[in-house]
């Protein structure tokens, strides 16, 4: 039995037969070519450049996750990265090699450069430049060496090193568990085994060098350890995780079915965050009280062209649909910050504090007003909410209501049916707009706190850069109490308010946030169960002593470690099994 001990990248156990890939990567063919053959070997890799970016849009074209689609989005933008395909060419043109030569050696030069850093993002990120370029030497192939499409059988998988590439093209149905050499949590095959749910252990040693295929294996991707042949004793004990762990699975899904009210009768709707209308039917499982974000950005980000009036009705109506009689939010367009989304002119320095969203919504409403009238006409449907991001102060509000009227005024005269009574709301994850919420409380329906945004504009910190992660703290006094803040305006306005953002779907927020008096929580399908197992243990009184007990604490710090120290003395049992 050998047992490897490395970094949970992914909760979950898993148990069964070995699957063992070293990862080969593709040749380049080395040759030099003569000064007439330049030009060939030009068209060679700009061909491929379009071969490997069109693959790339199959996989973001398909019903994935936001964390999936940003890894694609990230590859089609190395592979648009002016600075990297001049320099192939320029390797081209100069050494008087074929494009898989100039590809390799760019990209190994790049890779060195990004690997010496002692920066642990930038390291990672050295894996993304070696998969584009596997993608280029690929199309120039045309071979698909690095994939494993069909697996006839449930397996665990173990590799020395995984490519984002290889994930997307696996057959993931039939993987249970992943056990990687190496890797870390920063990784994109770490975010996207997370957004497949796949439980995996990173940074595992040498576990490919040491497993057969088909040996007995048990991947804890909750504790960070992959269980090789173990033996009687050791298996046993895993036995009883692994059952344990089945056990809290069905648990929670056998309480879809219940509503999310704790023990002294009162009540948090839970509701998921969705990006595409694939997602509808997981929602459905985990028995969500609706759909508090669609993210319909999504739309737009998954082709070169904008969708149409017709291609955007016929999404939100499917959804509407899918969901009735439950609510459905749809976010309008909130592109720029980190979504690029190509032919759109958003191209900035600064894009977090830009062009974005709403911002973005105003100045183009020929773009605007097209998603208006889908979301009017699929309004008929069932019940749709419609909600604005980034909204800044009341002056934006105005702006966006007063077209909103413009456009139903449109419909009215096409006699184009919509809902008349539809609830109009804003995100909240501006400061200016947390300060001035009493003031927009009366222009609206509803607020979604969004506190992915809130929280890095609130503390003036970067979520992307790892230097100052640290300092990305939700439970933040500052943090808090402006959410408690949003919270009283609201319902001094008697309008409800929503969280959508990551704080929601963190189990150990969840008793905090309702103890503040939030209505709703929105969050990813398979953190709703755990979440509503949570608010169903405790009372509401308990809740409210703790965020009154909370906000009173003047340090992230010691705020943290009490509300995990009373998270852990309730509910250990099946926060961490």
């Amino acid at each position: 039995m050998r047992i490897f001990k490395g970094i949970a990248a992914s909760e979950g156990l898993a148990k069964g037969k070995a699957l063992v890939h070293h990862h080969a990567s593709m040749t380049a063919e080395k040759q030099h070519i003569l000064a007439d053959g330049v030009s060939g070997e030009l068209e060679k890799f700009r061909k491929a450049l379009q071969t490997a970016k069109h693959t790339l849009q199959e996989h973001n074209a398909s019903d994935i996750s936001k964390e999936s689609r940003d890894i694609l989005e990230t590859h089609l933008l190395m592979l648009e990265d002016p600075e990297y395909t001049q320099q192939i060419e320029a390797y081209i043109t100069t050494n008087l090699v074929c494009a898989q030569w100039a590809i390799d050696s760019v990209t190994t030069s790049m890779v060195t450069l990004l690997e010496q850093t002692d920066d642990e993002l930038l390291r990672e990120r050295a894996v993304d430049f070696k998969d584009v370029s596997l993608y280029l030497i690929d199309a120039i192939k045309g071979k698909g060496q690095r994939r494993m499409e069909h697996l006839g059988e449930d397996v665990i998988l173990v590799a020395d090193i995984l490519m984002p590439s290889e994930l997307f093209a696996m057959d993931k149905t039939h993987i249970l568990g992943i056990c990687l050499d190496g890797g870390g949590r920063a990784s994109h095959v770490a975010i996207l085994v997370r957004a497949f749910n796949i439980p995996t252990v990173l940074a595992a040693g040498g576990a490919s060098k040491t497993v057969n295929d088909g040996d007995e294996i048990i991947v804890d991707g909750t504790y960070g350890e992959a269980f090789i042949r173990p033996d009687h004793t050791v298996s046993q004990m895993l036995d009883e995780r692994y059952a344990r762990w089945q056990q809290h699975e069905v648990e929670l899904h056998q309480m879809a079915v219940l509503s999310s009210t704790t023990t002294d009768g009162h009540e948090v709707l839970l509701k998921t965050n969705i990006q595409t209308s694939n997602e509808v039917e997981a929602a459905k499982a985990c028995g969500a009280s609706g759909i508090g974000l669609f993210r319909s950005e999504f739309l737009f980000m998954e082709s070169l062209e904008n969708p149409s009036e017709e291609r955007q009705f016929e999404v939100y109506k499917q959804v509407i649909e899918a969901m009735a009689p439950k609510p459905v939010t749809i976010r309008t367009i909130d592109i720029g910050g980190d979504k690029v989304v190509s032919g759109l002119g958003i191209d900035e320095k600064n894009p977090i504090l830009g062009w974005r969203a709403v911002r973005f919504c105003l100045s183009r409403k020929d773009i605007f007003t097209v998603q208006l009238r889908a979301l009017l006409r699929a309004s008929v449907y069932g019940k749709l909410q419609i909600m604005f991001p980034m909204i800044s102060g009341v002056e934006e509000l105005n702006a966006v209501l007063h077209l909103l009227e413009h456009v139903k005024g449109e419909c009215r005269n096409e006699h184009i049916p919509f809902d008349p009574d539809i609830k109009v709301g804003t995100m909240i994850e501006v400061p200016s707009a947390a300060l001035c919420a009493d003031i927009l409380a009366k222009k609206v329906d509803f607020f979604s706190i969004g506190t992915n945004d809130l929280i890095q504009y609130t503390i003036a910190v970067d979520r992307g850069n790892e230097k100052i992660a640290y300092l990305y703290q939700p439970f933040h006094p500052g943090v808090l109490r402006s959410i408690k803040m949003i919270v009283q305006m609201a319902h001094e306005n008697n309008i409800p308010v929503s969280l959508c953002g990551e704080m929601a779907s963190d189990p150990f927020c969840s008793v905090l946030l309702a103890g503040m008096g939030l209505d709703e929580l929105s969050m990813g399908s398979q953190s709703l169960l755990q979440v509503r197992k949570i608010l169903r243990s405790v009372s509401y009184k308990e809740a409210k002593a703790l965020a009154e007990h909370v906000l009173d604490m003047d340090s992230y710090l010691t705020i943290t470690t009490y509300i995990r120290e009373w998270m852990h003395d309730r509910f250990d049992h099946f926060t961490t099994i």
